[in-house]
């Protein structure tokens, strides 16, 4: 095993053992290791998938969830909404991702069914929210959550980890979002909410570096195939 895959590996343990921590504090309250937690986890998770060779611009990704995670633990109404930028920017860098890796294959006609019905579901969510938002809140809620789900559609083409990701940040926004419209909430609901979000940027992050590096094994292949013809024909 090279050093970089040792150090992966060790990454990989401490943002696992980061999450257990954390969720641990939630069930138990304690607020104070709660928040001490919560910024470092995305930071560990960038640092793995880099020493994992995976693409800078995932790490970046990762680094706007740290922004995120920790500007909406403030309780600042301000801030709040700078960390949904924050967050709105990492799935920015995500659809970048999915586009360079050819998230839409022959175009989006032909994706055109399937995007209708993520696209009938962001609509009908936000319709359902919409009268139990703040004023302030409402179009900030929709355009972030039609930004993640466009995320979590593009998320369906690079492979299941991707797509669970996906799915996965899709439900943990839709609880933290009925929160905001002063939904019933199920007990522990912030546990349930970070739960589905680092299992969420984990199998994101995870499925972006596998697809990555998939290509980057067709290249090599390629690239070894052209050399061979090379040779047979100067032999």
């Amino acid at each position: 095993m090279t050093t970089a895959a040792r150090t992966a590996r060790v990454l990989l343990g401490a943002f696992a053992v980061l999450t257990l921590v954390h969720l641990a504090a939630l069930l138990s309250g304690s607020i104070t290791a709660a928040h001490l937690t919560k910024p470092a986890l995305m930071p560990v998770l960038a640092a793995y998938v880099l020493a994992a060779g995976a693409p800078r611009l995932l790490a970046v990704a990762l680094l706007f969830g740290c922004g995120g995670d920790t500007l909406l633990q403030t309780g600042d109404d301000a801030l709040f909404l700078v960390g949904m930028g924050s967050f709105a920017a990492g799935h920015v860098c995500y659809l970048v991702l999915f586009a360079r890796r050819g998230a839409f294959p022959g175009g989006l006609r032909r994706c055109g069914p399937l995007a209708a019905v993520y696209a009938a579901a962001w609509l009908g969510f936000v319709a359902l929210l919409w009268p139990d938002l703040a004023g302030d809140l409402r179009l900030p809620v929709a355009a972030y959550s039609l930004l993640l789900t466009a995320t979590a559609f593009a998320a369906l083409r690079p492979g299941p980890w991707a797509t669970l990701g996906g799915l996965l940040f899709l439900l943990s926004d839709s609880l933290l979002a009925t929160g905001l419209a002063h939904w019933q909430q199920p007990p522990a609901a912030q546990f349930w909410v970070m739960l589905t979000y680092t299992a969420a940027q984990y199998a994101l992050a995870d499925g972006v570096r596998r697809a990555y590096a998939g290509r980057e094994r067709t290249r090599g292949a390629g690239s070894t195939r052209a050399y061979g013809e090379v040779r047979s024909t100067t032999v």
